[in-house]
Order: C-alpha cells, then structure tokens, then sequence
C-alpha cells in the first residue's frame, strides 16, 4: 500500500469515527437551524460527502464536529438563496403577465370585444412570497440540543413505535436494522415503519419546536424508550465486530441524568437512569482485553465500579420515593433496575436471588407483556429451579413463533438443553442462535460453545 493510499484510507476511518460521534448532534443542530428534518437529515448527509471528498486531501480538521456544521449551514443557506432567487423571479414574471393581462383587458374595453383568457390565469389568486424558516431561536425550557430534538421528534401525532424508530434512526446514530433488531421485527417493516413516520410528519405540518411543559408527559414515554434503546445498543451493539459500543452508552446516561434534573418526580425517569447506572458498572467486566465478551455469571464482581452501583441505587430510591408519593405502581425501568440490583448486591454469581428475580419479571411481565420479558423469566427461573423448569416455558415461547429471528432464544434453550445433558440438541441450537445473531462476537461465542460439546455423531 502507497503512503497516499494509507492518509486516504486513515482518513476515511476518521470520517466514519467522527460520524458516529457528531451525527446525532449535528442532525439536532440541522433541525433547529431549518425547523426541517427531511432538510436536516439531507444536509447532514452532504456534509458527510464533503468530508470523504476533501479530508483525504487537506487532513481532518481540528474540530470535525464543526467543520460539518458549518459545511451543512452554508449548504442550507445556498438552497435557501437558490429558492430566493428563484420565487422573485417566478413573482417578477407574475407581475409582468399581471400587467400584459390588464393592459389586454384595457384594449379590449377600448375596442368593445371580450378579452383573450388571461396567460396569469395559472397564478391568479396564488402570489408568491418567499418562504422563510421557522423561527426556532427563541429561549427553550430544555437546554440539551439533542434532547431537545428527541422531544421535538417523539410527537404524539405519529404512533409510539414510529415515534421511537424515527428518532433513534435521526438521532440515535442506529441503522435500520439495528432498530428492527430492537423491535423484534423484519428490517424491511422498520424501514417501512420510519419513511411512514417521515411523512406523516411532513402531512400533519408539525412544527419543529420544543413542546410547553404541560405536553412532555405525552412524550415523555417515547422519549425514555429512546434513551432506553439507544442504551441498549451500547450496553450490546446488534451488529459490526465489538460487542459493545460504549459512546452510546455514555451518551444515553447523560442523556438520562440530564432528564432527571429536569423532571426530578417522575419516578420512571430516576428508574431508567438507575437501571443505566448498574448496567454501567459492569462494563469494566464484560469483555477480555481482547474484546471478547464475558457473560455476567462469569464476570469478576471486583472489576464492577461500585461508585456507579451506589448512584444506581440512589437513582432506584429516588424512584421508589417518587412512585410511592404517587401511589403508583413500579414502572417499567423501575422494576428492570430492581433486577440489575438483585445483580449489583450480590457479592457472588452464587448469592444472586433467582427467586426475588423471577418474581420481579413476572411483575413485569403483568405491566408491560412481551416475550423477551417471558424469556428473561424464563432463565431466572431456571437458575431458581432447575432447568427443567425453564425448558418448558421456552419451548412455549418457541410454538408461539413471536421470537423467530430472535438469537437469545435458541441461545437460552441451547444452554438449558446441555444443562440437561441433551448435548446434540444443545449443539444445534447454539449454531442455530449464532447463524441469526448480527453482532460477530455474539456469533462467535455461540460457535465456540457449540464447539466445545464436542463433534457431531455419526
């Protein structure tokens, strides 16, 4: 490989590392400026090209983040100057046929014969104006840039599901198919799913401003449950070679604590921050130097920030009180970080309560239905009572057929199986998991384990 090959190719990475960390900030920016987020996405994507095009040549610039701002900006204002340009004429040509029409209609009079059909007609009634972006610099109850755009986006006028795909596709910095990996659903349904979003949107003509305070518990939900996934995907990216991306993870906590400070009763708020707290002290933990994952009953406990346990129970109290002034109910994220504290107050993979787990699932379960809960109960009670018992409620999910293309679910079955000393079963199932996971450490540990129960027979 040339010298030049090599800067262009270093280059190339530095785009796509910068645009994993600014994309999301720089679309939030885009959307302000414009108040538009078809606009946004598309000047997003020209900055984008100007930076695989001219950082190979000149070098990454000292600050990409706004180097792709600015680049974005000036775009905008020249479509704007472009469609300036071209409304005044289109009104100057208006004017000039308005006039050829009353001076046709004055010789008319004058001649006593009815007039041609005006050649204006088409722009009778219509005038032209420039058009001018929406006002948005006005001062804004939520000072983050980017949790303001996930308010703005999670608007009611869209359903939940298209609520939260939409975002985490704009802002997120998730690929179509990492989303529908999140949903459980074909990548083809997702995509479908976001360009709907996309133009109901545009039909409704929903203005991109931050709502008034009084709106943000209709959002509120799908706002948490974008933070929630966009954590998710960090915590255990669904697809490319690492298993974890941590800069979504660090991003979604911050996003969360800022939340916290803004509604500081909302008891599901302090919920998902403290699951994202707990789930975060283990990071540390998870994967060898070598970036191979460790799954957490194999975790060395000594390795887990204890500084980010001790806010997660915080955060967990300040849920509890918040719920209890209510009189709610545990929600959702409250009851998921009660089980990552069962986890985080064990000193042992062996002292962990399996049955205080199991419970807290099946509480879930009643709250929010859904067959990932169904299988995370599952493995709890498997742990609590013999894998047997768990064995049974998967093969249930299994007939059901709502977690086909699912890979923890042949995964959990496989490792049930060879608990049960069912080798050959087990094996297929482990390479059946590994053939539908799309993360490629998750693929590879899945044919490790199916390696290690030995040959197949025969």
């Amino acid at each position: 490989m040339t010298d030049a090959a090599g800067a262009a190719g270093a280059a190339r990475r530095a785009v796509e590392a910068v645009w994993r960390i600014e994309s999301a900030r720089l679309i939030a920016t885009l959307v302000r400026f414009t108040g538009d987020v078809g606009q946004a996405e598309e000047l997003a994507q020209d900055a984008l090209v100007a930076a695989l095009e001219q950082w190979p040549r000149s070098g990454v610039p000292r600050n990409p983040g706004a180097w792709l701002t600015t680049v974005a900006k000036r775009r905008a204002i020249d479509q704007w100057r472009r469609q300036a340009a071209f409304e005044h004429r289109a009104a100057a040509l208006a004017e000039e046929l308005r006039v050829a029409d009353a001076a046709a209609e004055a010789a008319a009079a004058a001649s006593g014969t009815a007039p041609a059909a005006a050649a204006s007609s088409a722009l009778a009634g219509a005038p032209l104006s420039v058009q001018t972006r929406p006002d948005l610099a006005v001062l804004q109850p939520i000072d983050d840039e980017l949790l303001r755009l996930i308010f703005i986006a999670c608007h009611p006028v869209l359903g939940r599901d298209a609520r939260v795909a939409l975002t985490l596709r704009l802002l997120g910095g998730l690929t179509a198919e990492q989303i529908a990996r999140a949903f459980v659903v074909p990548t083809a349904t997702m995509q479908q799913r976001i360009v709907r979003a996309k133009k109901a949107l545009a039909a409704a003509g929903v203005p991109f401003e931050v709502p008034e305070r009084a709106e943000f518990a209709a959002r509120l939900d799908s706002v948490l449950a974008v933070v929630y996934l966009i954590y998710n995907e960090g915590y255990s990216a669904s697809s490319g070679d690492d298993w974890m991306r941590p800069e979504l993870g660090r991003e979604a906590l911050r996003l969360g604590r800022v939340l916290a400070e803004l509604l500081p009763r909302e008891p599901e708020v302090h919920g998902l921050v403290a699951l994202m707290e707990i789930q975060s002290s283990r990071l540390g933990a998870r994967t060898t130097r070598e970036g191979e994952p460790i799954l957490l009953l194999e975790q060395d406990r000594g390795r887990w920030n204890q500084l980010l346990i001790r806010r997660g129970l915080a955060a967990l109290e300040r849920a509890e009180r918040c719920a209890a002034a209510r009189g709610a109910e545990p929600g959702n994220y409250q009851l998921q970080a009660e089980i990552a504290a069962c986890h985080a107050r064990a000193l042992t993979a062996d002292a962990t309560d399996w049955a205080q787990i199991a419970d807290i699932y099946a509480r879930l379960a009643r709250r929010v239905p859904s067959p990932v809960v169904d299988l995370n109960r599952a493995v709890a009670l498997a742990m609590a009572r013999g894998p047997a018992i768990g064995l049974v409620l998967v093969d249930a999910l299994v007939a059901e057929g709502r977690l086909a293309g699912y890979h923890l679910l042949p995964s959990v079955r496989a490792d049930l199986l060879q608990k049960l000393g069912r080798r050959e079963e087990a094996r297929e199932e482990y390479e059946r998991a590994a053939a539908l996971a799309g993360n490629e450490r998750d693929r590879a540990l899945l044919l490790n384990r199916a390696r290690a129960l030995g040959p197949r027979r025969g």
